[in-house]
């Protein structure tokens, strides 16, 4: 076995991990996240005032966050102090932080990684609040979780959240690349088997380096991996389709259809890909509510209600069992009467509201909590539609110079057949009472 690590380039004494050998020295060096790192990236140009606040990474495992916090803390010669929030708690924190205060005193800042912040309880994160707002640390927190749900408000006001990419396959081929420079050996895989290792990794770059020892390690001399040796090898399965690139898309776009097309065996078809392909499940289950209200609407009012429940029974049960949840809800929407007219007049409503956004509405439905507004006019003459017969005044709300118009049109399916019934008994009691008038 020595002489497979030595051969490789790898000390059989000393088993360092190949991915901290490789870790970057330089923000330039990161890969994969050039829309942070890069010449214009959003940490090259904050530390080009040579500080920064407190920030909080989100992405997938093997990103960079870590590194690219140890980056930030040589480039600002704070010192570099990180916990994970598995295993510490509030006596711990209190420890850092005294620590903190101690070097602060002497002029040394601090730089305070957190990894994993998204499992500390609320009781825990607010303890950060007084260190971050009086300067004693400047936190990096880093989470694979969306902050929006798992991080305290408070918090994120006082933090700025950058997301973190999963790597693309070229930049998981560069780690490769790098590996194969610093060893001094190239990979002992032939080109399909090669391609297979960059989807293996699923855009983690640690996990491909952790691949890329262990075909050093079990590959005979002289010996060139197929793909199929390779996964017998590794006894990992490469992933349908890369969430972050084309296959993810492609996939979503799929089910998205399928449902539009009320087709649900082909919705379930394309559902079932993307599970067994890995996709996150929450991500889907928010799919499915952009289609309850994009493309059924107001046709079937309950495709919102179905939808969301399957994303709280996932929440509640948790894969495997959650997910029979969301293959009800797919074939709910799929089954659904169609209907795109709300999401149809929502963009119409916005293109006037941008167009028209400086019309005052009439005054008549304007409330009037001060005497002044009284004398000038505001309310006067509104009519409680619940007074009026059919609980219905047909008084005009449009500002005068937009006039009235009309952006939802109810189709014939669904429930929408009722509204636009409705709608049409409202109009020409409009036009009766306007005539009265």
């Amino acid at each position: 076995m020595s002489d497979l690590f030595a051969s490789a380039g790898l000390d059989a004494d000393v088993p360092r991990p190949l991915a901290d050998r490789l870790r970057p020295k330089t923000l330039a060096e990161v890969v994969g996240q050039e829309h942070l790192t890069g010449p214009d990236g959003s940490l090259t140009r904050l530390l080009r005032g040579k500080s920064f606040g407190s920030l909080v990474f989100w992405g997938p495992p093997g990103t960079g966050k870590t590194t690219v916090a140890r980056l930030l803390a040589h480039q600002t010669d704070l010192h570099f102090e990180q916990i994970s929030a598995i295993f510490s708690g509030i006596p711990d924190l209190r420890k850092v932080f005294d620590a903190a205060r101690k070097r602060r005193a002497t002029g040394q800042g601090t730089l305070l990684f957190v990894d994993e912040i998204h499992r500390f309880n609320r009781a825990q994160l607010d303890a950060f609040l007084p260190v971050m707002e009086d300067g004693t640390v400047t936190l990096v927190g880093a989470t694979t979780e969306n902050p929006s749900f798992e991080l305290n408000p408070a918090l994120l006001s006082r933090a700025r959240v950058l997301l973190f990419h999963a790597l693309g396959d070229e930049a998981i081929a560069r780690l490769i690349e790098r590996a194969e420079t610093l060893t001094g050996q190239a990979l002992p895989l032939d080109a399909e088997a090669r391609g297979v290792l960059v989807r293996m990794a699923d855009g983690d770059g640690r996990a491909v380096l952790t691949l890329a020892e262990e075909v050093w390690r079990s590959a005979a001399p002289g010996e060139i991996l197929d793909a199929e040796t390779l996964q017998a090898i590794i006894q990992r399965r490469a992933p349908i389709y890369d969430k972050a690139q084309e296959g993810h898309y492609n996939l979503i776009s799929a089910l998205h259809k399928t449902v539009r097309g009320s087709d649900p065996d082909a919705a379930l078809y394309y559902l079932c890909r993307m599970l067994d392909g890995g996709e996150d499940r929450l991500f889907i289950a928010r799919r499915l509510v952009r289609m309850a209200v994009e493309d059924i609407g107001l046709a079937d009012p309950q495709a919102l209600v179905v939808t969301t429940a399957a994303k709280d029974a996932y929440d509640f049960l948790g894969s495997p069992e959650g997910e029979l949840a969301l293959a009800q809800a797919t074939i709910y929407l799929a089954c659904a009467p169609k209907s795109n007219a709300a999401y149809t007049a929502y963009k119409a409503a916005t293109r006037a509201a941008k167009e028209n956004g400086s019309l005052p509405p009439p005054r008549t439905i304007l409330n009037a909590p001060t005497k002044l507004m009284k004398r000038m006019g505001y309310g006067e003459g509104y009519r409680y539609d619940h007074d009026e017969p059919d609980a219905f005044s047909g008084q005009d709300y449009w500002p005068e110079k937009l006039g009235r118009q009309h952006f939802y049109a109810p189709t014939d399916r669904g429930m929408e057949t009722r509204y636009a019934d409705r709608l049409a008994h409202w109009e020409r009691l409009r036009r009766e009472r306007k005539t009265e008038i």
